[in-house]
């Protein structure tokens, strides 16, 4: 089996999507790996690591990809990329599907075979492959660290000679991978935190990192299947809001986690929620990829609104960190991946929960939800 992994086409995107330290557990099982030169470098990670790890370095595209059975990669493969690949190639990444039928039309139409990981199910057998938990840890911590660096203030209580200064106070909406660990973040940092979800049952788990979990009665629990948070009603979205600018105006720091897959974010902070915020304060909207929880925010930018709130809008914060978020997602590839080595070839069981649920595209079929169309 020759997997290949090629230089990420977003000259924005600094991981990468296999790490040497997996790179030698496959050159043991028998998988030949072709990495693409400077593949690697913007996580650290440099070739001459590659080459001890066992992997072949190769500088031009369509010699990595020749008679390669899968393509790992971090984000979409290119359109370059895969006018390289040969039919029936498998490609895994982060492929966002969702909401982009074109998009998956292409990748069939190149007759590859796709495997998106943000779709790989939540259950106990996929944990270790669970890459939008493992990314999305990292964007949490990650939020914390741009609030804290641009608040005008402390985020620990400090007793001085010149008197106290009171703790900062953070509020985190979305409590999911992200919003944990922005609230265990925040706590080790010092501030007071509270945090939000409309999914009753992350109550406890918001408690025990020190948290204060604000309460707020939709009239019934918003959590979907799989963990995630499903789309409010407008009502509840209004009613949310309205109560929403009172718990805002308390904070210094508000970070945004909430996210629905394949649907524009949810706008939780509007902006009579900003306006009722001190000057100074500062929000961080983990969901600006996709429109932002916040109504003012500038996916990619940070701006100051007219009464003096800093809003971080940055994208693909995960990226920002590319080491350790290139070697997490790479132990996810790893651990999807190496259960479907088989006698040297790649095995891909239809039937296998795991399969079905993140393989978008197959023998030139689309099979998003499991049915070819």
């Amino acid at each position: 089996m020759i997997l290949a992994v090629p230089h990420e086409d977003d000259s924005d995107e600094r991981r990468v999507a296999l790490v040497p330290e997996t790179v030698s557990r496959l050159a043991k099982s028998g998988v030949t790996v072709r990495i693409q030169r400077g593949a690697g470098a913007q996580a650290a990670f440099l070739d001459d690591a590659y080459e001890k790890a066992g992997a072949t370095l190769v500088a031009d595209l369509a010699e990595l990809t020749r008679d390669a059975d899968a393509v790992a990669t971090v984000g979409r493969p290119s359109e370059a990329l895969l006018a390289t690949l040969e039919p029936g190639t498998v490609v895994v990444g982060f492929l966002h599907p969702l909401g982009d039928p074109e998009y998956v039309k292409r990748l069939a139409a190149a007759g590859v075979t796709a495997m998106a990981v943000e779709l790989i199910p939540r259950i106990t057998r996929a944990q270790s492959m669970d890459a939008l938990s493992s990314q999305s840890n990292i964007a949490g911590y990650k939020a914390v660290l741009l609030a804290a660096a641009a608040l005008p203030k402390f985020f620990p209580m400090l007793t001085t000679a010149a008197g106290t200064i009171p703790p900062a106070k953070a509020l985190i909406l979305g409590a999911g991978v992200a919003g944990l660990q922005a609230i265990a973040t925040a706590r080790r940092l010092g501030a007071v935190v509270s945090g939000y979800d409309v999914r009753a049952v992350v109550k406890e788990q918001v408690q025990s990192l020190g948290a204060t979990f604000l309460e707020f009665d939709l009239g019934a629990d918003a959590e979907a299947s799989g963990g995630y948070a499903k789309e409010l009603t407008p009502e509840q979205q209004e009613r949310q809001r309205v109560w929403m600018v009172e718990q805002i105006g308390a904070n210094d720091v508000v970070i945004t986690t909430a996210l629905v897959p394949g649907r524009r974010a949810p706008v939780l902070v509007s902006e009579d929620a900003v306006a009722a915020m001190k000057p100074g304060s500062v929000i961080v909207d983990l969901a600006a990829e996709a429109g932002g929880n916040c109504a003012l925010t500038v996916p990619g930018e940070t701006i100051v609104s007219p009464n003096g709130v800093t809003i971080i809008g940055t994208t693909n914060l995960a990226g920002t960190l590319p080491y350790h978020a290139s070697q997490l997602y790479s132990r996810n590839l790893f651990a999807l991946l190496s259960p479907m080595v088989k006698d040297g070839a790649l095995v891909l069981d239809p039937e296998d929960e795991i399969v079905e649920g993140c393989c978008i595209v197959r023998d030139g079929n689309v099979l998003l939800g499991g049915s070819p169309s």
